[in-house]
């Protein structure tokens, strides 16, 4: 039986002799040879600079982010002096207009508060659309990590919901350009109106600082009573959209095997969760929104009594009346915009802290490392990893090496591990334990897009990117010459079949490659895997869907690629593609059986595949 060592060294136990590696010298392990060459890398126009790690220094990152604040704030702060203009109007009038009955003055200050109401309204407008501007960019800056999340969470985290960082960004975007940021940024401004009032009288002022507290504490309360609501609503909403996807996914199973009736039952009740949820905040929120605006216009009514007992009894004059009524209406107008949005404001911030909590928990990837492209080998050492969700490990202790120019067969029976080794290889799941390195360097030390453009993979079950065909093979490089699509095409077999259809490689695939046949969609992700000619070739039962003139084609594709130096990892079920590997590493439980040539190795592959020791 052939053994490796702790990375993959081949130790050939034959007639008693150990014999270490090929060519009889010993493997050195990858940190043994000393550290890699390292430089920084100078971020070049096409390439981007590691993504923040955390959602505020994301959006810091947009060099227009803190101008944008300093705008708003600017304008916050003329619009609410401007604000003063209607009081002040009012109290000029009763105090001077009418004493004196000079319509020249009326005629004036009628002039100044409608040039101060036209620059009002044209702050107000500017700041609304700065406020759209300003969402924009920061669902601008948050695109790419969300884009990322989903990518992350659709095969290392299967459990979660994939698309809730879209709706997460979604959720601040649409918060950012409503109404509710515009009554936050007036919020610092609620003490000017209330030191006018207190100007003007101090009961006044006294009086309209009392009710403000009570908003504010009905706002606490607010917060306090709506914060686990919003949270369950936001996880009915998730698990509806969950079981919407899988509806979508499995309509085909649902409707031949008659689940429709089961599977509408099952959305019916994550239909009335998703319900209850909604009516539960929205009673809430809609309950503490009428007492404020209730509680509002009884505060109104109790500032002009105070008024009017002050103007009665020669505290005040009559124009103290309603200018107090029209500031009383300013100070606690944010304050009442605030719970009016805050049903909007809470789900933001619980969107915010979700992306912010994700992004944070998400991999970065190291730029820190210079490394050629992969030429030489593939070596797996210990390799103990499971998929994301799975408890147990579902492969234990593998290792074996693969050197430029030869294919391994990996064989055995159903829940052998044998693709969750091929995604563990890909980088598709987390490793527990021991390494996968090319040429003795970590996967991990490989800049994503670098080591892209050096594998290629066919996995067990196969999904187009919606698109042409060609941008499909081409892996969507809209710089992808047409000669390279249609070598890529030609060494998959596949060419003929693409010219043979309507628009050939112009047409479009459909959804997942709905469009397209099984067979089709295998072969063009065949072409796929092969373009660029990668180094390393991963392929997850290719000839699943094939018939036999597909298959040899398969295996002429497998023997191309080793001959141009390519190494290929290829899960088979069957012996057909056997001829065209070099080695076969036959697997059980997870564990590797036994590892070797595949002259040596083809009747321990015919036992593994049938689950015999």
């Amino acid at each position: 039986m052939t053994t490796a060592d702790g990375f993959g060294n081949r130790d050939r136990r034959e007639n008693g002799a150990v014999r270490t590696n090929r060519d009889d010298r010993p493997m050195t392990r990858a940190w043994e040879t000393g550290p890699f060459e390292t430089h920084a890398i100078d971020t070049g126009p096409g390439e981007q600079a590691p993504p923040p790690s955390r959602l505020r220094d994301l959006i810091a990152a947009q060099p227009s982010g803190r101008r944008t604040l300093v705008v708003v704030t600017v304008l916050s702060a003329a619009l609410n002096l401007l604000m003063l203009a209607g009081s002040i109007y009012m109290l000029a009038v009763y105090d001077l207009v009418l004493p004196s009955g000079s319509i020249p003055t009326l005629a004036g200050l009628f002039v100044m508060v409608l040039v101060a109401y036209a620059f009002q309204g044209a702050l107000d407008h500017v700041r609304s659309r700065v406020l759209i501007h300003f969402s924009t960019l920061v669902d601008h800056s948050m695109n790419p990590a969300a884009r990322r999340l989903i990518a992350h969470r659709a095969h290392m985290a299967p459990d979660e919901d994939a698309l809730q960082p879209l709706r997460d960004s979604d959720q601040i975007r649409q918060f950012l350009s409503g109404n509710g940021p515009a009554a936050i940024a007036d919020m610092p401004w609620v003490p000017l109106f209330l030191i006018a009032l207190f100007l003007l009288h101090p009961l006044l002022g006294l009086t309209v600082l009392v009710g403000g507290a009570l908003l504010v504490a009905l706002t606490w309360t607010a917060d306090r009573i709506t914060r686990d609501e919003t949270l369950e609503l936001v996880r009915a909403t998730s698990a509806r959209a969950r079981l919407a996807e899988t509806n979508r996914r499995s309509a085909a199973a649902i409707a031949v095997m008659g689940l429709d009736r089961h599977m509408a039952a099952h959305w019916s009740r994550a239909s009335i969760r998703l319900l209850a949820a909604n009516e539960r905040l929205a009673g809430t929120t809609g309950s503490i929104g009428s007492f404020s605006r209730v509680f509002r216009l009884v505060l109104q009514s109790i500032v002009l009594t105070v008024g009017a007992i002050l103007v009665v009894n020669g505290y005040a004059s009559g124009g103290v009346i309603f200018a107090s009524s029209i500031l009383s209406s300013r100070a606690l107008g944010p304050i009442d915009g605030a719970i009016a949005n805050w049903r909007s404001l809470v789900a933001a911030r619980l969107s915010w802290s979700q992306f912010a909590a994700a992004l944070a928990a998400l991999p970065q990837t190291q730029r820190a490392v210079a490394l050629p492209p992969p030429r030489e080998r593939l070596d797996v050492a210990g390799l103990t990893a499971s998929p994301p969700g799975a408890d147990p490990d579902i492969i234990r202790d593998v290792s074996f090496t693969a050197l430029a120019g030869e294919a391994i067969a990996i064989v055995g029976p159903n829940g052998s591990g044998k693709s969750t080794l091929l995604r563990t290889v890909a980088g598709l799941c987390p490793i527990r334990a021991g390494a996968v390195c090319l040429d003795k360097a970590d996967l991990a030390d490989f800049a994503p897009e670098n080591l892209g453009a050096s594998l290629g993979y066919v996995p067990q079950d196969v999904e187009l990117i919606d698109g042409s065909i060609a941008q499909n093979i081409a892996r969507f490089d809209p710089a992808a010459e047409h000669e390279a699509i249609v070598a890529a095409a030609r060494a998959a077999g596949v060419h003929e079949v693409i010219t043979a259809m309507p628009n050939g490689y112009g047409r479009e695939v459909g959804v997942g490659g709905s469009a397209l046949s099984g067979g089709e969609r295998q072969r063009i992700a065949l072409a796929r895997a092969l373009f660029g000619d990668p180094f390393l070739i991963l392929l997850d039962e290719p000839d699943a869907h094939l018939d036999d003139e597909a298959r040899a084609t398969l295996g002429a594709a497998i023997a191309a690629a080793r001959n141009r130096g390519a190494i290929v990892l290829v899960v088979a079920h069957g012996p057909l593609l056997l001829p065209h590997v070099s080695h076969i590493l036959a697997m059980r439980d997870g564990a590797a059986l036994a590892f070797g040539p595949r002259e040596r190795m083809t009747g321990r592959a015919d036992r593994a595949s049938r689950g015999c020791g």
